[in-house]
């Protein structure tokens, strides 16, 4: 409270140089502002609401909770935790807004010790691994809340409403004569605001065998009198909503999904190109699309590198950045931990010759937007190289050493795709040009790596993998450079089915036949749009399959860990 007070009154203060003042009180505040008007003083007090925000650390992703339903975890429910306490107040929600109307009464935390208790409760739960699922009901209300869940979860989902419609204010029905359709409008009306009313709550779905034991624990903290079981998952692929013992509602999950997706179809198609806006709203048309289906035949948590770590060498690598890159800190942890000596290079240390390539055995160009890709992407941090006879020197006798190796991710795949006249075996990458989406693109995609020499990739063949996009000029274009026919592909965008393709989403850029990545003949240099040194743990991943673990599981590294090992192993 005293911590309050402060901050209002510090409001205060900034608001007298507008001409407003706020008398501060413990138990009230107002706003006051006075003026003169026809000689006569006049003054308007008003309410005042103070919104206070905070942010605290995480200390374990691994204990974050998602909106997916689960489907392999055997019979499930989900229960509606309800902080509005049934009032299902209307005022400014969505539905009001589709109506153009505002209504009157807003929804409001009115048992501050429900939201703490609330809190309490479902980290408890988290932490027992009780939650398979979990969706607050914000924007949209509970129709919102359930929908998202089963898009995220790929299932339909089937939802009683009689525990939400019920009325304590309305007389028994048997006893007044009063007969089902004659209450028809009253009930409607009350199923609208159960579903669209956009009271603080949540959703979660918990394994069917401990519904009880989650019901004793709201209990426990008060919570259980608004909290309900309101359904479960369904195999028929559909979002229904039961009430009075019948269906009153429902739709197929993908019909829904493009109502979901429209507005942002109809922005990326006036916005960017209207052939990948429409091609990903379609998605939704594929309703036995089997999702992500990552597949991967060595043992991501074997190091390889162990012996050759073990001996107490650790070869250096650069890591190179210029104005505008990023993630060399992750790229740095990477290769250290495969133990290499991680250098962090920038190429004002080359220009002052404070760093010299001729120390390093490893070279590897990270992502981000240098020069901010004015000059195109990482064609302004190529040009500093070739446009500079010590430095163009310096990476000539680099890559021309038999000892050394070179990779380039994103923005520095781009660089040194601009920079393959002087690679040897480099002359017929693609330059990598505006994506065919036009627009910047950040996502998670499924690659194939292909059978190639790559040093990197070495006893990787065939793994399909989930990795981090980021880029906005991916498409790799041989009408600019390179020959398409005689590349060395070491890997490729592949759909939810296994199959290298050029059709968006699964290819965030269009490159001919899913094309992502490049290497040389002697496998020592290799470039690549993806991310894998944003994806080298399991808990960085967006998404993972759950088979792969955690550190609790013994699955701290994703497979993306062995490329970096691989490197290792090479130098020996």
């Amino acid at each position: 409270d005293a911590a309050l007070y402060d901050t209002v009154s510090a409001v205060s203060e900034l608001c007298q140089a507008t001409g407003l003042s706020i008398p501060v009180g413990k138990d009230s505040l107002s706003m006051k502002t006075s003026w003169e008007q026809d000689g006569e003083q006049r003054q308007v007090v008003a309410p005042v609401s103070l919104v206070v925000t905070a942010f605290a650390p995480v200390a374990d992703v691994r204990a974050s909770l998602t909106p997916q339903l689960r489907t392999d975890a055997g019979d499930s429910v989900l229960i509606l935790i309800d902080l509005g306490r049934g009032r299902h107040r209307m005022g400014g929600s969505i539905l009001a807004q589709t109506y153009n109307q505002v209504g009157e009464t807003v929804p409001d935390i009115d048992s501050p010790q429900d939201l703490r208790a609330f809190f309490i409760t479902i980290r408890t739960l988290a932490e027992a691994g009780t939650i398979l699922a979990y969706h607050d009901r914000s924007d949209g209300g509970l129709f919102a809340t359930l929908t998202e869940m089963a898009f995220a979860g790929r299932t339909g989902i089937s939802v009683n409403l009689d525990m939400l419609t019920f009325d304590p204010q309305s007389a028994d029905w048997g006893d007044y004569k009063i007969r089902p359709d004659q209450v028809k409008v009253q009930r409607e009306e009350l199923t609208l605001k159960a579903l669209f009313s956009e009271e603080a709550g949540a959703v979660i779905q918990v394994p069917a065998s401990q519904r009880d034991a989650v019901m004793q624990v709201l209990r426990g903290a008060g919570l259980s009198a608004h909290s309900h079981v309101i359904g479960g998952l369904n195999g028929a692929d559909e979002v229904e909503f039961y009430r009075d013992g019948k269906k009153v509602w429902g739709q197929p999950r993908a019909e829904l999904g493009r109502a979901w997706s429209e507005v942002s179809y109809r922005i990326m198609a006036r916005r960017d190109n209207p052939a990948c806006a429409q091609a990903e709203l379609d998605v939704w048309n594929d309703t036995t699309d089997p999702g992500m289906s990552p597949n991967v035949s060595f043992d991501p948590q074997e190091n390889i590198a162990a012996p050759f770590i073990n001996t107490g060498k650790r070869p250096r690598v650069a890591i190179l950045r210029e104005q505008g890159c990023n993630s060399q800190v992750e790229m740095a942890w990477a290769f250290d931990t495969s133990g290499f000596e991680a250098i962090d290079v920038h190429m004002t240390d080359l220009l002052a010759g404070r760093v010299d390539l001729a120390q390093m055995q490893g070279l590897v160009a990270v992502g981000g937007f240098s020069y901010g890709d004015v000059l195109g992407a990482g064609e302004g941090w190529a040009r500093t190289i070739r446009f500079n006879s010590k430095l163009s020197d310096q990476f000539a006798a680099y890559f021309a050493r038999p000892d050394t190796f070179a990779l380039g991710v994103c923005n520095g795949c781009q660089m040194m795709a601009a920079l393959a006249p002087m690679i040897p075996g480099a002359e017929h990458w693609p330059r990598f040009t505006r994506n065919q989406s036009e627009k910047y693109e950040a996502r998670l995609s499924m690659v194939e790596l292909a059978k190639s020499p790559s040093i990197f990739f070495n006893g990787m063949e065939g793994a399909r993998i989930p990795v981090a996009v980021a880029h906005g000029e991916g498409f790799a274009d041989f009408s600019q450079q390179g020959d398409a026919s005689r590349v060395l592909t070491a890997a490729r965008y592949i759909d939810n089915r296994g199959q290298a393709t050029e059709a968006y989403p699964f290819n965030p850029n269009g490159s001919p036949g899913g094309l992502t990545s490049v290497t040389t003949a002697d496998g020592r240099f290799t470039v690549m749009m993806p991310h894998p040194e944003r994806v080298t743990r399991n808990v960085m991943m967006s998404w993972a399959p759950e088979k792969w673990g955690n550190a609790d599981q013994g699955g701290t590294y994703s497979p993306w860990m062995r490329i970096f090992r691989n490197a290792r192993v090479w130098l020996k």
